[in-house]
């Protein structure tokens, strides 16, 4: 594993441009993020089901829009398909930062959505036709660091400045989360301009690029499944399932919630590139059992917290469980988009991160409603079981990618498989 110097040397010039900006780029989503929903209901008076609704249906139109955006991304290029993805975003929230009326602020985060479903696929093609090999693996981590601590420090900042009884701080966040997409629309027309993620043209077509014949490639299949399911159990439950059952069953404060939430990025950002001297070499499935692992320890803590509720016990667990967790996410985020892009060819790159891209919202989706069918039943119990079942699933699933991918794909260098064959 190379240190962060050599890291940073070994980066192409696009690639320095686009990982030095993530922070700042990530900002302006932080402060709106925690924010939007408080926002819609407290701040435009719109009903708390109708605010629920605009809420999902961001992730429901990236959900929709992913697989359209993947084909064009292949065709046409990840360049073309994010500068429409950033427009869209920036008259999506400057359109929400003046959204009187549930009708315009359905029209706003549909346009956030837009972005939402082409940028996940865009950016990771991006990123995979500047750097390969071990770089790769090292950048898509340190990149998800990066993206943590800009939405955890726009999320603080975010945090002090906003207002109920002002709507106006609601609109300078809003107006600064369009303002920073700016920042990616300027490298792509500026730096990055000739960047390319899709095959030359008068290249043969790769054989089998169709979604369906994707789909049915062993390797792809089992890991679309992994990432549903880490999905649901994991980032699926960060904006309900956790703290919903923080505030109902261990019955923390609010304040003691904003500390996980701030631990986990801590976490994430101190831990991240620590973690990838670990896992450098070592296969990624074997790198997701061990998050696996981590993650069920993670619920069954959260889980003891019930067991003394409204307690300096419960706070510290509900605290400890972020962090475990966040411990865990070091090493999803390495491994997954890695095998996909290099499982995938230039000419179906933008496909296969959509592929990915749509398990990922699939399971953001889902995660939230099971959760809030379970706790709003009293199922605690129960919810806490699935979490932990799930976990050990996701590892199950890692073992069964293994046996259908290529030692290379798996993140194995090739002395090391010279080795094993001897």
């Amino acid at each position: 594993m190379i240190g962060i110097r050599t890291f940073w040397r070994a980066l192409p010039t696009e690639g320095r441009w686009l990982l030095s900006t993530v922070v700042v780029q990530t900002f302006g989503r932080g402060m709106t993020l925690p924010f939007t929903i408080i926002y819609l209901h407290e701040v435009r008076g719109f009903d708390l089901g109708v605010s629920g609704a605009l809420m999902s249906l961001i992730a429901i139109t990236g959900l929709i829009v992913t697989g359209p955006g993947g084909t064009l991304i292949d065709r046409h290029g990840a360049r073309h398909v994010l500068l429409v993805g950033l427009v869209a975003m920036i008259l999506g929230c400057t359109l929400l930062a003046f959204a009187t009326h549930p009708a315009v602020a359905a029209v706003a985060v549909i346009l956030i959505g837009v972005n939402f479903g082409v940028s996940w696929p865009g950016f990771n093609a991006l990123i995979a036709s500047v750097v390969d090999g071990e770089v790769r693996q090292q950048y898509f981590g340190v990149n998800f660091a990066l993206v943590n601590l800009g939405i955890g420090v726009g999320g603080i900042i975010g945090g002090f400045f906003v207002d109920v009884h002002d709507p106006g701080t609601f609109t300078a966040i809003f107006l600064i989360d369009a303002a920073t997409s700016l920042i990616p629309m300027a490298l792509l027309l500026g730096p990055l301009r000739r960047v390319r993620t899709q095959g030359d043209a008068d290249a043969p077509a790769d054989q089998g690029g169709s979604y369906r014949a994707i789909l049915r490639r062993p390797a792809v299949l089992w890991l679309t499944l992994l990432t549903f399911l880490a999905v649901f159990i994991g980032y699926g439950q960060m904006e309900a399932g956790f703290p919903a059952f923080a505030r109902q069953v261990a019955e923390v404060s609010t304040q003691v919630v904003g500390i996980a939430f701030a631990v986990n990025t801590a976490v994430i950002v101190l831990l991240q590139f620590a973690v990838l001297r670990f896992i450098s070499g070592r296969r990624r499935t074997r790198v997701m059992v061990v998050m696996a692992l981590i993650w069920a320890l993670s619920w069954v803590i959260l889980g003891c917290t019930g067991v003394l509720p409204a307690s300096i016990a419960a706070a510290i667990g509900v605290i400890a469980y972020m962090g475990v967790f966040a411990f865990g996410e070091t090493m999803l985020q390495p491994t997954v988009p890695a095998i996909y892009n290099d499982l995938a060819t230039d000419r179906t790159r933008g496909r296969y991160n959509a592929v990915n891209s749509a398990a990922f919202q699939g399971g953001a989706i889902t995660g939230p409603l099971a959760a809030g069918i379970m706790l709003g039943q009293g199922l605690t119990v129960w919810f806490i079981g699935v979490m932990v079942v799930g976990s050990a699933a996701v590892g199950v699933l890692a073992l069964a990618l293994e046996r259908v991918i290529t030692p290379a794909d798996n993140g194995v260098p090739e002395e090391v498989v010279r080795l094993d064959e001897r």
